[in-house]
């Protein structure tokens, strides 16, 4: 195995990262998005490497990307996450590998056991909260002990909900505390929404497997809870109508509202966040004043449609998946037949290209607070403050997941010394106080304050 010291020089490797899986729906938009960086004087980019199972489709994948320029000479390497051997072959080529194999339950155990036991760093797109709190119950000693940093959900889940929420938070100057903040996700498009088959066959498996999620969390130790000031919010009607944005909005059993309260649990654990691999004394500086100024809220997540029609649909949908992917005939109906039970929304073929570029998101985050907060210790008191911020983007399963995961490669690559030496981690934690915000402002997605302003009782 390669000493740590090895494994942070970007000599020691022919790669400075691979893409797994990159012939994919969303692996060939990774690649794209990419090859944008790949070379320029101002990016660490230097090398990559296309990696999966067929190297016709990866050649092609590769063709794709690259239009209308010529096909760049990029490495294609051959590899299956059902083949152990080949993945570790992987790891002992480059520093970073990025996961875009789903469903990850299915297929990214393999490739966080070959990176967490070889010393590689880890990024993935997944957006499935049993297998990334089951990957860092099971890896993230490992991770820790040969310095591979292991870090899911470096997508449109859930890095907008996680830096939306830190953003949001942080407009709350002393005297003044959030108490809960709320995210609105808006998709839209001038086409029709379609959505990417491996985040509904995800759903799907995660509907089948909610009790392994329950029984995983029984099994590990509680994990710290933030103290939140005031009383903890009620749980509102089903149906919500947010006219100040123009949305009909209904709770999204989402990853987002799993990884931002992780985030919050690791934060609790660890006040001035967690200390780099060999950080200089700036940068310490810079990370303790983020994370001092970031304020604990609750949270939660809704989807929200400017028609309560929409909302209908959506919560029909939501009833197909929570029946049928209950039980073995339903799951098979479900996925034979994704066009009908998802009234259109997803298709085993994937949007097009045109409904891709057609299609982007808007997440408001609603924070409801106190001025002061002495006036949050009073009793039977309610929040007399609000402050709406918003986060907003290209599509969602192609675009944006593409540009975060990249830039959170770049930051990786650039800024390696800056983060923690290993262990699994969501992205909150380790990307908070970095420039991943304004690297993502500057690629298209978006941060904004709405409005503060003063709630009447």
């Amino acid at each position: 195995m390669a000493s740590n010291q090895d494994q942070q020089s970007p000599k020691s490797h022919r790669f400075d990262l691979i893409i797994l899986g990159a012939s994919g729906f969303t692996g060939k938009y990774v690649v794209k998005e990419a090859l944008k960086f790949l070379n320029n004087p101002s990016s660490p980019l230097k090398s990559i490497a296309l990696a999966g199972r067929n190297p016709t489709k990866l050649t092609q994948t590769l063709q794709w990307a690259a239009r209308p320029n010529p096909r760049p000479s990029l490495p294609i390497l051959t590899a299956d996450t059902a083949d152990p051997s080949s993945l570790r072959a992987l790891c002992a080529q480059t520093s970073l590998i990025l996961n875009c194999v789903g469903p990850f339950r299915l297929h990214g155990e393999p490739v966080v056991a070959a990176c967490a036991d070889t010393g590689c760093d880890y990024l993935d797109i997944c957006g499935e909260p049993e297998f990334m709190e089951r990957m860092e119950a099971n890896y993230h000693d490992r991770a820790v002990e040969t310095g591979s940093l292991v870090v899911s959900a470096c997508g449109f889940d859930s890095v907008p909900a996680e830096l939306g929420f830190m953003f949001n938070s942080r407009q709350w100057v002393n005297p003044a505390v959030p108490n809960r903040v709320e995210a609105f996700v808006s998709l839209e498009s001038e086409r029709r929404i379609v959505g990417n088959f491996a985040t509904y066959e995800s759903a799907i498996l995660g509907i089948a497997n909610a009790h392994k999620l329950q029984e995983l969390r029984r099994s590990r130790p509680r994990r710290a809870k933030p103290v939140v000031p005031g009383p903890p919010p009620s749980k509102g009607e089903t149906i919500e109508n947010q006219k100040k944005l123009g949305l009909w909005a209904v709770k999204l059993p989402s990853a987002d509202s799993i990884v931002v309260r992780r985030t919050l649990s690791v934060l609790t654990e660890n006040p001035h966040g967690l200390p780099g691999l060999n950080e200089h004394a700036e940068m310490i500086e810079k990370r303790e004043a983020f994370w001092s100024s970031v304020k604990p809220a609750h949270f939660g997540v809704k989807i929200g449609s400017k028609s309560l029609l929409g909302i209908f649909r959506i919560i029909t949908v939501g009833i197909f998946i929570g029946l049928f992917g209950s039980f073995n005939l339903g799951r098979r109906l479900l996925l034979n037949f994704p066009s009908v039970f998802s009234l259109g929304w997803f298709r085993e073929k994937g949007p097009s290209e045109e409904e891709v570029k057609s299609a982007s998101f808007k997440m408001w985050f609603v924070g409801h607070g106190f001025s002061n907060e002495s006036l949050a210790s009073q009793r039977n008191t309610k929040p007399d403050t609000e402050i709406v911020t918003r986060v907003m983007g290209p599509e969602v399963g192609y675009l944006t997941t593409s540009i975060i995961l990249i830039q959170c490669a770049l930051v990786l690559l650039s800024r390696r010394n800056d983060l923690p030496k290993g262990g699994a981690y969501p992205p909150g934690i380790i990307f908070g106080p970095t420039d991943l915000q304004e690297r993502l402002q500057q690629n298209g997605i978006s941060f904004d304050i709405i409005s503060k302003s003063s709630i009447s009782s």
